[in-house]
């Protein structure tokens, strides 16, 4: 039998306007009655994000109100991975088309609120205020029955009106040659020439709406939307920090530690390492025994929870050696609690004359009497 044929396929590229074309896609646009959802051009032909993230952009779009857009949720409803989909929110925060902002609830608790924007750039026009609203003006009255012919002033006769001034001009235009004699003034004609309509009366002007300048700080110095929370996947990382190392690599440490990284491939066969990692790894390994780390809890911490399947084993054990290195241990005197600082109190003395308390180291007379003692002394000298 023949190959059967889409008849509706056929009839609806028949009813595409114009010429079909030779090569390329050719649209079939069916309008929507329900279930769509407007997407901007500068959403679906953005240069710079990529397909994932556009068709995530989508998705969540499409989707109602408080509906959950994490990572997870996401991944439940789509055939993408939580990796791929976590990149697409990253491009899609990075462009200002998803914000994550952080709100008090009136308990106090804070939560995080995920906003998407399906148009980031018409935030940073100015908003302007919506033009007032006059009332409508009242229409003409219709023309008396008597007179149908007296109506013919229609927008093609005022169209006409503008036409007829430059076809004038060149008449106007003055040449040389003798004058010409004025034409006499045509005739009146008091009832072939129809009388203007009546006009309605002229509709209020409504005033434009007040032009707002944008800001000075958005015209000048032009800032994104939104301020990412987490760097887009193509920013620059940081370098990773070195591989510890010992004050000091004595023999004893280098035997140990070598000793510890080649037997590790006995309890877990994964960590099976070359000459070379296990050389590379040894200032390591030391660093943990220095600061007095048991061989024990270097060995359960090199080798719990691995990944599967681990690819690289020496650039794990490279990187849990250096990010879980213990710090060193305190001494005796780190330990000792610190000495409270000793308060002198000056103790109370009684004055010898008017047996008045005072604090002093020594005992004697109070400022007083010492005061009356000094102008008696003096009184004395003077008389002297």
């Amino acid at each position: 039998m023949d190959t059967q044929q889409n008849t509706a396929l056929t009839r609806a590229l028949a009813e595409v306007p114009g010429p079909l074309p030779t090569s390329g896609v050719i649209h079939i646009a069916i309008p929507h009655t329900d279930r769509f959802t407007v997407v901007g051009n500068h959403l679906a032909q953005h240069p710079d994000l990529s397909c994932t993230a556009v068709g995530i952009a989508v998705r969540i779009q499409s989707l109602p109100q408080g509906i959950e857009i994490g990572i997870k949720a996401l991944a439940a409803r789509c055939r993408e991975g939580e990796k791929r989909i976590a990149a697409a929110l990253r491009e899609l925060e990075a462009f200002g088309y998803l914000q994550r902002v952080r709100d008090r609830l009136p308990s106090g608790r804070v939560i995080t609120r995920t906003v998407f924007c399906n148009q980031p750039t018409a935030l940073l026009r100015p908003r302007r205020p919506a033009a007032p609203q006059h009332p409508a003006a009242p229409a003409p009255r219709p023309a008396p029955a008597e007179a149908p012919a007296r109506v013919p002033t229609s927008a093609p006769a005022r169209a006409q009106a503008p036409t007829s001034a430059p076809a004038q001009a060149p008449a106007q235009v003055p040449t040389p040659g003798p004058t010409p004699a004025p034409a006499p003034a045509p005739a009146q004609v008091p009832t072939s020439t129809p009388a203007p309509a009546p006009t309605s009366p002229p509709e209020p002007d409504t005033p434009a709406p007040p032009h707002v300048p944008p800001p000075p700080f958005l015209a000048a110095h032009p800032t994104p939307l939104f301020v990412p929370l987490v760097p887009p996947p193509t920013a620059p990382k940081p370098p990773p920090a070195p591989l510890p190392r010992p004050d000091e690599l004595t023999p004893e440490l280098d035997r140990a530690a070598t000793a510890l990284l080649s037997d590790l491939r006995r309890r877990t066969p994964q960590l099976t390492l070359s000459e070379t990692d296990v050389r590379q790894l040894v200032p390591g390994v030391a660093a943990w025994l220095e600061r007095a780390a048991h061989p024990d809890a270097v060995r359960r911490t090199l080798t719990t929870d691995l990944p599967h399947p681990l690819r690289h084993p020496a650039k794990l054990l490279k990187h849990r050696l250096t990010a879980l290195l213990p710090p060193p241990l305190p001494g005796s005197q780190d330990l000792a609690v610190p000495a409270r600082p000793r308060i002198t109190v000056t103790p109370f003395q009684t004055c010898d004359d008017c047996d008045r308390a005072f604090r002093s180291p020594a005992p004697g007379h109070c400022r007083d009497c010492r005061e009356h003692r000094a102008h008696r002394s003096e009184a004395t000298r003077t008389a002297a």
